[in-house]
């Protein structure tokens, strides 16, 4: 039993984007320098407990040998962003290429032979081809020298920004004994001006949610799974269901955890696979489907440190139909800019701890808006579980989950609007005004939605 438990610890973890390196209270150390934390053991379930009991994973390894992993993967290549090496993975063999016109089928029937492989996927006037025998530089060569192309670039991998812990299932004390985040932020006192409005959905684009988590299930929207193309979005890793349920796991409902908002639906969607990762294609085609399908919100935890043209269309899209887009801003502790959190239409979240300085983990730099909780967040997990997970993951949801409320009680409100509102009512943290790490400071539920109801006088 003890040894299926590590195998599945591992597995589940195995998404976690994770390189710590040590910092200051107000400041990273010496990026090279730093020390690296104590390792975590797994715990052994066979001995299970009724009452809450918080238990830790060897996640911090598990992560490195994702990492490891796709190094070593025949199919998949690496970019180092710099010496200390923060890198960006894409699949070898595939190519996104988007067409100002639309092939036509005797067009893609001769594409596929120049390239000696096949269509893969198709979206809008991007198309994802993938050869037996051409490289992606071989094949960018050719596409380059196409008059209709507009732009070819690689299949890029996403993955998500958490560490884990997991949490056994908790009695009605959940709350009280573990959701340090919420009271943080000033949660509460915001309950108290909105508690959100169901006509205000947020769209959650990860690897699904446990459609019948009996925490969340009443709060579900309408779905989508990209990988599959269907309606199912059911999460096979964990992660999407965490972020999911911080921000709507329902209150005081004597079961689990309390989420920020008590009837915004979350409309799940599904783009990253069973390990935790995805394409940048996919990461796009759901985007484009939340905003198709009413989300006023969406809520990207997930990055790699590679522009996209393909994503950052979606991006575009999406604050063009006035969609609020929060992103997270990475776990490497680097300054390296990462995407989407980096785009100027996203705002970009960074973690705090429990003591709200500037957590371990947390990626810094100017494009970081303002933090949020990020460290041992307890929150609803896969397989009807609950699980305490740490990361810009978990601190980005606090934030689109704000932007909910915010929309809800001012639905009037742009997504510049409600981006400013959010900003100019953090707390500042650090050096006076912005700054990298903990950019306007930390977000503030009460004076945030103080703000929104005044301007909507």
């Amino acid at each position: 039993m003890h040894r299926r438990w590590r195998r599945w610890a591992v597995l589940s973890a195995a998404a976690a984007l994770v390189v710590i390196t040590a910092i200051s209270f107000h400041r990273p150390a010496n990026e090279q320098n730093a020390p690296a934390p104590p390792r975590l053991e797994p715990f052994d379930t066979k001995d299970r407990r009724t009452h809450p009991t918080v238990v830790t994973l060897d996640s911090l390894s598990a992560g490195e040998q994702l990492k490891q992993r796709l190094n070593r993967h025949p199919r998949i290549r690496e970019i180092r962003h710099n010496r200390r090496g923060d890198r960006s993975h894409y699949f070898a063999n595939d190519i996104i290429v988007r067409f100002r016109t639309m092939p036509t089928d005797r067009e893609l029937a001769q594409i596929e032979a120049a390239v000696a492989g096949r269509l893969v996927q198709q979206f809008d006037h991007v198309f994802v081809f993938r050869s037996r025998e051409r490289t992606y530089e071989e094949m960018r060569r050719y596409f380059r020298a196409i008059p209709a192309v507009d732009y070819c670039e690689p299949n890029y991998i996403y993955m998500q920004n958490d560490l884990r812990e997991a949490v056994e299932r908790p009695n009605d004390s959940f709350y009280a004994r573990y959701q340090w985040n919420l009271p943080a932020i000033a949660t509460e006192a915001g309950w108290t001006l909105s508690r959100g409005r169901r006509t205000v959905p947020v769209a959650v684009i990860d690897s699904g949610v446990d459609l019948t988590h009996p925490d969340l299930a009443h709060r579900l929207g309408p779905g989508y799974n990209v990988l599959a193309n269907d309606r199912l979005p059911a999460d096979e890793n964990g992660h999407g269901t965490h972020v999911a349920g911080i921000i709507a796991s329902q209150p005081n409902n004597g079961e689990g955890i309390a989420g920020m908002t008590w009837l915004n639906p979350i409309l799940p969607v599904k783009a990253l696979n069973a390990d935790g990762y995805g394409t940048s294609i996919d990461v796009a085609k759901g985007i484009r489907w939340a905003v198709d399908h009413g989300a006023k919100v969406i809520n990207l935890s997930l990055g790699n440190y590679q522009p996209s043209s393909v994503l950052e269309e979606a991006i575009r899209y999406a604050d063009q139909h006035d969609v609020v887009l929060v992103a997270a801003s990475g776990n490497d502790s680097t300054s390296q800019p990462s995407f989407p959190a980096a785009y100027p239409e996203v705002i970009s979240v960074g973690a705090v701890d429990p003591d709200l300085s500037y957590a371990l983990y947390s990626n810094y730099g100017d494009y970081v808006d303002v933090v949020a909780p990020g460290t041992n967040i307890a929150s609803t997990f896969a397989g009807h579980r609950y699980a305490a997970l740490s990361g810009t993951s978990m601190a980005a949801p606090h934030v689109a989950a704000l932007a909910a409320l915010i929309r809800s009680i001012n639905p009037r409100l742009t997504n510049d609007e409600v981006r400013r509102v959010i900003i100019q009512s953090a707390v500042d943290l650090g050096d006076r005004g912005k700054d990298p790490y903990y950019g306007y400071g930390l977000i503030n539920v009460y004076r945030a939605l103080q703000l929104a109801k005044a301007s909507a006088s």
